[in-house]
Order: C-alpha cells, then sequence, then structure tokens
C-alpha cells in the first residue's frame, strides 16, 4: 500500500529570472530552470526539488534564448523534505 506524503508548507512566490539573461542566449532556458531549483531550495529548505511538466514547458515556452523574466509559482513541501513546485494556477 501506498501511503500519502502529508503536507507540511505550501507557499506562492514569484521567482525572477533576470540572471538567467546574463548568460549567452543558448543557455538561457536551462539556466532558468536552475535558478528555480536554487531558489525553492533556499527558500523551503527542501533536499530534493521536483518542478511540473507545465512549469517546464512554460519556462521553454519561447524557446532556448527567451525564457520569461519572472514566473508565479506554487511550492509544496511533504514530509520527506521533498518540495514540488507547480506554475500558479495549475
Amino acid at each position: 500500500m501506498s501511503e500519502k506524503k502529508s503536507i507540511v508548507l505550501e507557499r506562492e512566490y514569484v521567482i525572477p529570472l533576470r540572471k538567467a539573461y546574463f548568460l549567452q542566449r543558448t543557455k538561457r532556458a536551462p539556466r532558468a530552470i536552475r535558478l528555480i531549483k536554487n531558489f525553492v531550495k533556499r527558500h523551503v529548505k527542501a533536499e530534493k526539488v521536483i518542478i511540473s511538466n507545465k512549469l517546464n514547458e512554460y519556462v521553454w515556452s519561447r524557446g532556448i534564448e527567451k525564457p520569461p523574466r519572472r514566473v508565479r509559482v506554487k511550492v509544496v513541501k511533504t514530509e520527506d523534505n521533498v518540495a514540488k513546485v507547480y506554475l500558479l494556477g495549475e
């Protein structure tokens, strides 16, 4: 049987991704994904961060060269210290 993990923390954030634009154009979207993961690890104190498919598609929606400047997300942290990041409204 699978046990449900109880939710410890649930928050909404606006994550700035402007640092992704300091890189060359062909590395911006992967850098934006790393920025999201690092932001969530720092603010929620999680060991592992899982990004939802919709959030990933939103970051990559304009291609590798032009990710969004900021992203609104919902972060859900479970008791086993895993944070799941969703696009706000998902």
